[in-house]
């Protein structure tokens, strides 16, 4: 009976079942819109599993999100809702960006120099958010959601000063060679990937050090006391005011680092911005999807990234690429009920075990 209660109040089983439920309702979706789903979801399995060089694809695109997820759950489990990390993400990247363009350093140097730089912008701007809360009671999400927008119309002022914009293009310049966390060439023809870079090992290092944060330390502890209580947090001695600009702090750092990844390792390049990347929002996706556990983070981020990369190759089978934000939006709705779910299944292990 115990070990069927702690299956039961497994946070997995409910994202499994959310999961599934999503793939369900978009075969509905796809159904009603003359679409096999059959037909669709074997395209979205064997763009992702048919070849290696499709595996490797879907690890680039899960690196900057498994950054963003880790931004956003470390967040949450300090009691803080940083639905900021898109602009953080936006800030990092465009550090990244221009320090490896005005930048002359050598192979290696050139890159950690960027990525701290990333680091350090997504932090800062994460932490006026923090300073705005602790010291003017102004709502982080408030602050958040216009700080956003302020990094959007930022990048694309920055994009187009002419010391890094392309002439005749709405880009900026290359980043240089060395800044780039790119492979060497020999495993990158190897994988038949000229994108393979060092995103994913960075990220998973990340998930880590946070996990070990959370969990090992007298930080975490705190963190997290200030998170479940923070009037009992205070009581106890805790600067509360202080974890919560830390916390920003960590959590800004993480998204930045996810915007230097996306720029040194895929793009290599900033283009100017007709719309909101996505990749913060998304950084909340992998976070619900991971139930906030800085390991759980690299998998919802792989599993979000398979669905990017694979829903890029739908429309070969004619049908929309919306289909993977139908079930991720539905994921997303039935982890948020899966208390619902929790009881029900509860409640149906309790009646078998009277009877």
């Amino acid at each position: 009976m115990n070990k069927k209660k702690s299956i039961l109040e497994n946070n997995v089983l409910y994202t499994v079942i959310s999961i599934i439920a999503g793939f369900i309702i978009g075969a509905i979706f796809l159904l009603i819109a003359g679409i096999s789903p059959a037909v669709a979801y074997g395209k979205l399995l064997s763009s992702v599993f048919s070849r290696p060089k499709y595996l490797v694809w879907t690890l680039i695109y899960a690196s900057p999100l498994i950054f963003t997820g880790l931004s956003v759950a470390f967040s949450f489990r300090t009691g803080v809702f940083n639905i900021g990390a898109e602009g953080q993400f936006v800030v990092g990247g465009l550090a990244a960006c221009v320090l490896g363009i005005v930048l002359d350093l050598p192979v290696g140097i050139h890159a950690i120099v960027c990525l701290l730089g990333a680091a350090a912008a997504g932090a800062i701007w994460s932490l006026i958010v923090g300073l705005l809360k602790v010291k003017r009671g102004i709502h982080e999400v408030l602050s958040f959601i216009m700080f956003n927008w302020i990094a959007f119309y930022l990048s694309n002022y920055v994009v187009n000063l002419s010391a890094i914009h392309r002439e005749s293009s709405e880009a900026t310049k290359d980043v240089a060679d060395s800044a780039r966390i790119l492979f060497p060439e020999s495993i990158r023809g190897m994988l038949d990937c000229s994108a393979a870079n060092w995103g994913i090992v960075l990220a998973v290092l990340a998930a880590i050090i946070v996990w070990v944060i959370i969990e090992k330390t007298t930080l975490g502890y705190q963190l997290k006391a200030v998170g479940f209580n923070n009037n009992g947090a205070l009581y106890a001695g805790i600067n509360a005011d202080g974890s919560v600009l830390t916390a920003l702090g960590i959590s800004g750092a993480l998204s930045g680092l996810g915007g230097a990844v996306q720029v040194l390792g895929m793009a290599g390049r900033l283009s100017q911005f007709a719309s909101q990347e996505g990749y913060g929002f998304e950084g909340i996706t992998v976070a619900l999807v991971g139930s906030s556990n800085p390991i759980g983070c690299i998998f919802s981020g792989i599993f979000y990234g398979a669905m990017k990369y694979g829903g890029s190759k739908l429309s070969i089978v004619k049908a929309p690429s919306e289909v993977v934000d139908i079930i991720m939006g539905c994921v997303i709705l039935f982890i948020a009920i899966s208390q619902v779910f929790r009881i029900l299944l509860q409640n149906f292990a309790k009646k078998k075990e009277g009877k």
